[in-house]
């Protein structure tokens, strides 16, 4: 984003705010009374001096120019990221063109977004290079050994965990309230030394759900199922095709690369939300590209209690190359060269029935049977009550989709059904076997998109 592009929305701005904390306090800020000493380059950057509780103005840069988010410095003693300083100079910025004139650099400015540009480069020519040209090329025999060790590693703990099911089974069900969480918790920490932490997290799952509520036994006996299909699927993986073969090493957990070939197109950030457990932060942001068609996903990480760096707020869109992992029906991707900073659009991706979206994640199963969901726009849907849950129905048919638990309990909900108000609307979210979890809203005329995760 550059001074020339097209600006951020407030709601924009406030979608990087780390906490609602953040987000009141920047919004206080987002007025020039504070400010002094603002400016903003041809090259995506914005800065400015706020007047704080003490004699020295606190020194706020923000550089936009990065696709992968904007970057924040702030002099402030906060700990947050982005700081309330560095949310009120971009609200300032987005709200009134005058108050951040172009200027050049001040020289307190100047050292930070230098050293960006040239880690930039050095990282744009790396990423240039082939494979193997810096530093020599790896040793494939010890590769190769080293892979080999850890499948063996794996297989041993597939092959407890098929034992530790059959035992479940056989004494039935009802005993799994009996045995408790830790039994599952001591497996998956079996799974974690057998370096298999896709198998160690779905025995933690079992651990989790005897005693969660009404139909408890139903949830289990579905994990245990494809547990046993993940399990079966990494012991005979020679037997499969190639694709699905890399599905089930990624849902086990190895890493991979992303090779598939660069796709670049114009990509549309249609939702980011962050999930967090006690290890890691874990931030979703899915695209969609308007040439290719495809609705892609980013995932970027954080330690425990940090935010991930990849910040794309929705209704921004991108010029970039993105690169597929390996897998049948994958999604995910790596982001590739950037060709532009990113802008705000008022761009809309197509959207589907309700009937269409089901019929989606069904097809989806078939290339990856593990598969929570899959990305969906749903068009001309009314958000309507159903008993003491919600539903989207369709407006031009007698179809709907129940909204899963996790949704109904967000205040995104209350979001949706403010913005429609009983029209018709365009949802993104993910529909899987539980439902229907909205990300993203556009209201039935002209407007932005609406976040509401």
């Amino acid at each position: 984003m550059t001074q020339q592009g097209v600006r951020w929305t407030a709601d924009q701005v406030l979608a990087l705010a780390p906490d609602a904390a953040s987000r009141k306090a920047g919004s206080k800020l987002g007025a020039a009374g504070p400010w002094s000493g603002t400016g903003g380059s041809g090259e995506g950057a914005v800065w400015g001096l706020c007047k704080g509780s003490g004699s020295t103005p606190y020194r706020t840069v923000v550089d936009l120019a990065d696709a992968s988010g904007p970057a924040f410095t702030c002099s402030c003693p906060s700990r947050k990221f982005p700081c309330k300083h560095a949310l009120g100079l971009l609200l300032l910025w987005a709200g009134d063109e005058s108050a951040v004139p172009r200027a050049e650099e001040p020289d307190w400015a100047e050292p930070w977004l230098t050293g960006r540009r040239e880690r930039a480069k050095e990282k744009e020519r790396k990423a240039r290079e082939p494979a193997g040209s810096a530093g020599g090329a790896a040793d494939p025999e010890a590769a190769r050994r080293r892979a080999e060790r850890r499948a063996e590693r794996v297989t041993a703990g597939a092959t407890e965990l098929e034992q530790r099911l059959a035992d479940l089974l056989r004494d039935g069900l009802a005993g799994a309230e009996r045995t408790g969480y830790a039994l599952w918790e001591e497996a998956a920490a079996r799974m974690v030394d057998a370096q298999a932490p896709g198998l160690a997290a779905r025995a933690r799952e079992l651990g989790a759900l005897p005693s969660s509520g009404p139909g408890w036994p139903v949830r289990l006996l579905e994990e245990c199922a494809l547990l046993h299909l993940l399990d079966e699927g990494w012991l005979r993986r020679e037997r499969l095709p190639d694709a699905l073969a890399a599905t089930v090493r990624s849902r086990v957990g190895l890493p991979a690369s992303a090779d598939g070939p660069p796709v670049r197109d114009r990509w549309l950030v249609l939702a980011q939300y962050d999930t967090a457990d006690a290890r890691l932060t874990t931030r979703r942001v899915w695209l969609y590209g308007t040439e290719s068609e495809r609705t892609v996903l980013l995932l970027s990480y954080g330690a425990a209690g940090r935010a991930p760096e990849l910040t794309l707020p929705v209704g921004l869109a991108l010029e970039a190359e993105v690169s597929a992992y390996p897998g049948a029906g994958q999604r995910r991707v790596a982001l590739g060269r950037q060709f532009a900073p990113p802008e705000g659009t008022g761009a809309r991706p197509p959207g589907v029935t309700t009937s269409r979206a089901v019929a989606r994640y069904g097809e989806a199963l078939v290339d990856d049977p593990w598969l929570e969901s899959v990305p969906v726009v749903l068009e001309r849907v009314v958000p309507v009550p159903d008993g003491e849950s919600w539903q989207l129905a369709d407006a031009d048919a007698d179809t709907a989709l129940p909204l899963t638990p996790a949704a109904r309990g967000r205040s995104g909900l209350w979001r949706l059904v403010a913005l429609a108000g009983g029209r018709p609307l365009t949802v993104f979210g993910e529909c899987g076997h539980r439902g229907f979890t909205p990300l993203t809203a556009w209201p039935s005329g002209p407007g932005p998109a609406v976040p509401l995760c």
